[in-house]
């Protein structure tokens, strides 16, 4: 939930910045513009635009969760509920990278040891495709992106039902979290319509 108050004081700078515009619009900002007025302002606008993306973000998150008990890990969008059982892996990580200054990005790694459905309902934008961390584990997987703050609640819950999958933590490159394939999911999506 702490994304939820950073974005609001994201679009309250946006809010500023609007006010500036518009003073300057209508002639009653003190004193001359300048060249790094202009800059500022233009930087609280793309803050607050900043803002507006992530609050949606996290609003429509807000009720999302993962849940861990002894025949799998359960993702929970707050629409739906889908299950990754234990026994589908063939392992479990850590990945976390920086972001900004001192600031860390975390996501729970599922490797399945099975076939993926790539247009689950619940779990389709967990999926990424990438080379896997060591030999043996496939390429696809579920990329759970969770708050720092929960890492060891996390690392505990998965060692205690399944410290045999336990890959252990790993620093990946910034940006690690990545993107679902939203333009493959709506092809696929489309392929099956018109089937």
């Amino acid at each position: 939930m702490t994304g939820l108050p950073c974005s609001v004081v994201l679009v309250a700078l946006g809010a500023l910045g609007v006010y500036g515009v518009i003073a300057v619009a209508a002639g009653n900002q003190r004193g001359e513009s300048s060249i790094a007025g202009f800059a500022g302002l233009g930087l609280l606008l793309v803050m607050g635009v900043l803002g507006v993306f992530l609050f949606v973000a996290n609003w429509a998150n807000r009720k999302a969760r993962i849940l861990f008990d002894d025949t799998g890990l359960w993702v929970d969008s707050g629409k739906a509920l889908k299950l990754v059982p234990w026994q589908g892996l063939a392992g479990v990580g850590l990945f976390w990278s920086r972001f900004g200054r001192g600031q860390r990005v975390c996501s729970l790694e599922l490797f399945p040891n099975g076939p993926v459905d790539r247009d689950d309902p619940v779990l389709w934008t967990l999926v990424r495709e990438e080379e896997p961390p060591r030999p043996g584990l496939p390429g696809l997987r579920y990329r759970l992106p969770f708050p720092p703050a929960q890492q060891k609640q996390v690392v505990s819950a998965v060692t205690r039902h399944v410290p045999h999958l336990w890959l252990g933590e790993s620093e990946r490159p910034q940006g690690h979290i990545g993107r679902p394939d939203v333009r493959g999911h709506r092809e696929r999506g489309a392929g099956r319509r018109a089937s």
